[in-house]
């Protein structure tokens, strides 16, 4: 099988624990680049806490896809091709529940993090992003628009009961783990799968054309979607059979090994 687009989930995936791509991966990538092969980077980051890694692999005529499928960039011509948000009222119904479950909250407006409270799982957001933090008196009086997703924030034991509370609470929104202490939330059918087949379909790449690489929660709707759908080794232990392959860690260059056995091979 020949495979023309290989999607990369960024934290714990293709980054190591460092927050930086190995040489292994970099060398292997740009083999896989100049083979012809569609090298997507698809993260709950915002947009511009992905631009760096998208130039360091010299991604200049690829796509990025941000906010966990929320937002789709055209990085060739600078611009988006696909954004689908949140309402300002399902923001704040999600404000309400964060209150009702004590978990943080935080949202994006104007290229900030916004919150009304801090937490040592907010400062690891703005640490891996590097956006600016805006702590306000009042989240629902600062959101008065609408965004691309939330985030709520909590210890991950306790998160991962939330987890299950809000997805019955609120089957209208799509909700999904990225990190132990980061339960995302998006707009109703808004998952990185569903990105990766809008941006496929664009290209005229056939579903058994792709190959998908992650780690979490928030990386299976694109592993299941993938015509291989591939986990690093450090993959959440209950996701472990729900793709095709595992390689090696995030730290052991997983993401060469992908391209060594799959697309070079």
């Amino acid at each position: 099988m020949k495979y023309k687009m290989l999607v990369l989930d960024m934290d714990d995936t293709l980054l190591n624990d460092n927050h930086t791509i190995s040489n292994e991966n970099k060398v292997m990538l740009s083999k896989a680049r100049e083979l012809g092969v569609h090298i997507v980077l698809a993260s709950g980051r915002p947009t511009p806490a992905m631009i760096a890694y998208a130039k360091e692999l010299q991604l200049d005529n690829s796509y990025m896809i941000s906010y966990n499928g929320a937002v789709i960039t055209d990085l060739k011509e600078d611009k988006i091709i696909f954004e689908q948000t949140l309402t300002q009222e399902q923001i704040h119904e999600l404000y309400d529940y964060s209150l009702k479950s004590e978990t943080h909250i935080i949202t994006y407006v104007d290229g900030k993090i916004v919150s009304e409270t801090d937490s040592e799982y907010i400062e690891i957001e703005k640490n891996i992003t590097g956006l600016e933090h805006n702590k306000v008196i009042s989240f629902k009086e600062e959101v008065q628009s609408s965004a691309v997703k939330c985030i709520l924030l909590e210890e991950p034991s306790y998160l991962k009961e939330v987890e299950k509370d809000l997805k019955a609470a609120m089957p209208h929104l799509s909700v999904s783990m990225s990190k132990p202490f980061f339960l995302e939330v998006a707009q109703n059918g808004i998952d990185k799968g569903a990105s990766i087949k809008f941006l496929a379909e664009k290209l005229n790449i056939l579903q058994s054309e792709i190959i998908a690489v992650g780690n979490a929660g928030n990386d299976l709707t694109m592993i299941e979607y993938a015509g291989l759908g591939v986990w690093v080794d450090n993959v959440d232990p209950e996701l472990r059979d729900k793709g095709d392959f595992i390689v090696a860690s995030n730290n052991n260059h997983g993401v060469a090994e992908v391209v060594r056995r799959f697309i070079l091979n």
